[in-house]
């Protein structure tokens, strides 16, 4: 069961506004500025990136070649609970929560990194982050790390390509029409 093949000129009007999105490259949308850690880092210190630049996904890397990713959800499972916090009552026994300060990101963060290129579709991406239910996913050029696009990039591209006229249409990193 396959479905037929129309010639380009005859598509209807969705299957080539179809065709226009998945043309949309991730280094149109992908933010260049990317804030990151390395492995040795602390789990505070990443944290304090996080807040200060209001990201929730920050790539760990060695040399600008991605090792791993860290996300707020990592972070907040690793770092101790207030109630952890408590002070302890005398005969009980257990370690002392530990120090935040003194957590490696290494130990924290996936290493199995999903990335793509920035040639790779805006499309592709989406697919990924269904799949693999995860938020952003670092580009890649070459080994090193050049850009990284998130659910928000994604959301904007789409937005931008549905209602390119709309005065709150978002318009591509690069500069660039959708």
């Amino acid at each position: 069961m396959g479905g037929r093949h129309v010639p380009r000129g005859r598509q209807s009007r969705p299957e080539r506004q179809h065709r226009k999105v998945v043309d949309v490259l991730i280094e149109r949308w992908m933010t260049r500025r990317v804030h990151v850690v390395k492995p040795r880092d602390s789990i505070r210190h990443a944290r304090e990136i996080m807040e200060t630049n209001r990201v929730n996904q920050l790539p760990v890397v060695v040399d600008h070649e991605v090792v791993g990713i860290v996300t707020d959800r990592d972070l907040r499972d690793a770092y101790p609970s207030v109630f952890d916090a408590q002070p302890r009552r005398p005969g009980r026994s257990g370690e002392p929560p530990a120090d935040p300060s003194h957590i490696a990101v290494e130990t924290v963060m996936t290493s199995n990194v999903v990335t793509l290129g920035p040639q790779d579709s805006v499309v592709e991406a989406a697919r990924r982050m269904r799949r693999e239910r995860i938020g952003a996913i670092p580009v890649v050029d070459n080994g090193r790390l050049v850009g990284i696009v998130t659910r928000s990039d994604i959301l904007d591209a789409f937005t931008a390509l549905v209602e390119p006229a709309h005065p709150d249409a978002p318009a591509p990193r690069d500069g660039g029409k959708p």
